[in-house]
């Protein structure tokens, strides 16, 4: 293994102030995780990391709301997150906190040798400041009317109504979404990166050859925030709840959580370091180390132009090499809320459909929003197990198990003379991987996991024209129905292989039926004849069960309900 084949995947902090939706899952976390998993079974060094982020003032202010700690809520939320990513498959290599001792050390860390190279601008400001709730506010947490469209109900970041991003001191009757109060000025002192230091470099770092792999949408949001010219951004807050900036005589003053969040990467890597007695810095500081960051197109601006800049600006860490941000999945037509209760929740979903995992990673995965917004409908949920995974995928490996238990009591036959139709299903075999890999490399995972329902589809194409279940009643083509279920048999132990980065817990069940493993070679297209005649597979189990109308009715009523 070399060096340049070393990556450091990181996926979103989603913040623990409540549970993982299917939108997070698609715009996010299932395709870094089929990137992850595909780059360690072609033999990369990876490190797959994420966490909770676990400050800010949403945390508080949920807290507030159901009279308990920010502790106890970022507790609860920790668990039901991490269980929820282990249920479905996500196989982070840690997935860590930013209330741990060893992010609190790192944040503050950097936050300090910032400070010591005197890269901050300190700024005294008057801010918004909640007088009944003794505190300041964020942004998002004044309300008032649109000096734009004069909607009544605009945050103090932006118009939700018209789109227009704002900021607080533009509003009209700005008050707070806490008290509902009318608000007061108080000042106060920040550290603040300054982000027009970094504009030319940015714009150089960015647009340059390097990145014409970036998507269209990253680098068409990463032009427009730079063309408008970047201004210095606060690192520090006025909250109790937070890093402590390491400062004297600066007490209730934490990180912004925008600064303080993606510090968590490096943190959890370097828990993962303790852990496994390695060097974290190989993941952060080598050069030849490929950083890769998996968020959704709200978190471009912070991974592709603040997060770059803390790291030039630190000067010790290289900087990610791709930013493949998608878009957002709708949900029956509406956009997902969560104040609304208009989502699937990942927790629910489990106990909802127990043991079908993998149904939802693929509809996630075949109906991916990665270059427009897409919709998620119980429909079309349905229709994607029932017709692709059930009557595709699954038939054709039940017919192969079948034939082979009736006809050679799970033996692997013999492989005799090929025709022309087994040597076109042979190139398919042995092609079908790299097209499989490319799409996955380019970060274009429906593509990649077309490729791989098309090959099951070419397989039930090849068993119906071939017809090995009438061929076998002549004595004189009982080699020919051996060839035919040679290959057939074949081309299910390479389904199982393609199948792992996609749907884990299917591959798992199809390998154990074939009795083979996962480490079989990806790359190699030659190795096409991956099990040996006279190798005995197990008798058949589904891999896939028919979704009743009943289930996904119960779903949308319950949705219906929440409106």
């Amino acid at each position: 293994m070399t060096d340049s084949s070393r990556f450091t995947i990181t996926a979103a902090l989603p913040y623990a102030n409540g549970p993982i939706h299917i939108g997070h899952l698609a715009g996010v976390y299932i395709p870094a995780d089929i990137f992850a998993r595909y780059n360690r079974i072609i033999g990369n060094d990876v490190l797959f990391v994420c966490g909770s982020d676990e400050h800010g003032v949403p945390i508080t202010i949920t807290a507030k709301k159901n009279n308990t700690t920010p502790k106890e809520i970022i507790d609860k939320y920790h668990k039901m997150i991490k269980n929820s990513f282990n249920d479905i498959g996500i196989s982070f290599d840690i997935y860590d906190r930013t209330s741990s001792d060893i992010h609190h050390k790192t944040a503050s860390s950097f936050f300090k040798k910032l400070y010591d190279d005197n890269l901050f601008e300190e700024k005294i400001s008057e801010q918004y400041f909640d007088e009944n709730e003794n505190t300041f506010l964020a942004d998002r947490y004044i309300t008032g009317t649109c000096p734009i469209c004069k909607h009544n109900e605009a945050y103090g970041d932006q118009c939700e109504k018209c789109g227009t991003s704002l900021d607080a001191s533009e509003l009209i009757n700005p008050s707070s979404a806490l008290s509902g109060s009318k608000l007061i000025k108080k000042k106060t002192k920040h550290w603040y990166l300054p982000l027009n230091k970094y504009q030319n470099w940015l714009e150089k770092w960015i647009l340059n050859d390097k990145k014409k792999s970036w998507k269209t949408n990253v680098l068409g949001q990463c032009q427009s925030w730079i063309k408008s010219g970047l201004h210095p951004r606060a690192v520090t807050r006025d909250l109790e709840w937070g890093v402590k900036i390491p400062i004297q005589d600066e007490d209730g003053k934490v990180l912004y959580v925008w600064f303080d969040a993606p510090i968590g990467y490096i943190s959890a890597t370097k828990k993962w370091a303790q852990n496994n007695n390695t060097n974290w810095e190989s993941y952060w500081c080598d050069d030849k180390t490929k950083l890769i960051h998996f968020i959704g197109k709200d978190n471009i601006v912070f991974h592709c132009i603040i997060f770059p800049s803390m790291l030039k600006a630190h000067g010790n860490y290289i900087l990610p090499q791709n930013v493949p941000a998608n878009e957002f999945l709708n949900l029956e037509g509406h956009k997902i809320s969560t104040s609304r209760n208009w989502a699937v929740w990942l927790h629910e979903y489990l106990i909802e459909f127990p043991n079908q995992q993998d149904v939802l990673r693929y509809v996630l995965c075949v109906n991916a929003p990665e270059t427009k917004d897409n919709d998620f409908t119980w429909k079309d949920f349905q229709a994607r197990n029932n017709n692709e995974l059930v009557a595709i995928f699954g038939n054709f490996i039940n017919r192969v198990f079948v034939l082979c238990h009736k006809y050679w009591k799970g033996e692997v036959p013999l492989k005799h003379k090929l025709e022309t139709i087994d040597l076109d299903m042979i190139e398919l075999i042995k092609t079908t991987p790299s097209v499989v890999g490319s799409h996955i490399e380019n970060y274009k995972f429906r593509f990649a996991i077309q490729a791989f329902i098309d090959l099951a589809r070419q397989g039930n194409k090849y068993l119906a024209e071939t017809e090995p279940w009438k061929l076998i009643k002549q004595d004189n083509l009982k080699l020919r129905t051996e060839t035919i279920l040679y290959i057939s048999i074949q081309l299910a132990a390479t389904l199982s292989m393609l199948c792992f980065p996609f749907m884990p817990f299917t591959a798992k069940k199809l390998q154990d039926m074939l009795g083979v493993t996962e480490s079989q070679s990806w790359n190699n297209a030659d190795n096409w004849e991956k099990i040996k005649s006279g190798h005995i597979i197990q008798k058949p189990s589904l891999l896939f069960s028919i979704i009743e109308d009943d289930a996904i009715e119960k779903q949308i009523q319950q949705l219906k309900d929440n409106k």
